[in-house]
């Protein structure tokens, strides 16, 4: 049996899989579409959202206290493991006073990366408290 040196064992671990490879200008596009939803998202994240002129912001400056790093997390409000986007409908039925957004509507998809760009940096925690 042949023995493959380490070093030419690690090398092939770094070779990226096909498919992984992005040009500059790919990442450049992308990080610019998200840019554009985390700023709607901003937007939304600042507005009336409900029917008693209440905004995200009221309760969560900045979304600073959204910890979206910690979903899935056990939510006592919905009596489950829930969703970040689960847990953004029910503030929006609760304290906002409004309708649920679709899961994968944009407007929640644009609440939830602005939410996440606010805690961009923070190590992943899910289920903490």
């Amino acid at each position: 049996m042949k023995r493959i040196p380490v070093w030419l064992m690690l090398a092939a671990l770094a070779v990226p899989a096909p498919g992984d490879e992005f040009t500059e200008e790919d990442l450049k596009r992308w990080k610019a579409e998200y840019m554009k939803v985390m700023e709607r998202g901003e937007k939304l994240f600042h507005s009336p959202l409900g029917s008693n002129n209440v905004s995200c912001d009221q309760c969560h400056p900045n979304g600073a206290n959204t910890h979206p790093e910690t979903y899935p997390k056990f939510q006592k409000q919905l009596g489950k493991v829930a969703t970040l986007r689960e847990m953004i409908n029910w503030c929006l039925q609760n304290p906002l006073e409004g309708k649920p957004l679709g899961l994968d509507s944009d407007e929640m998809i644009a609440l939830e990366a602005y939410i996440h760009w606010e805690r961009r940096g923070v190590p992943l925690a899910p289920g903490k408290h």
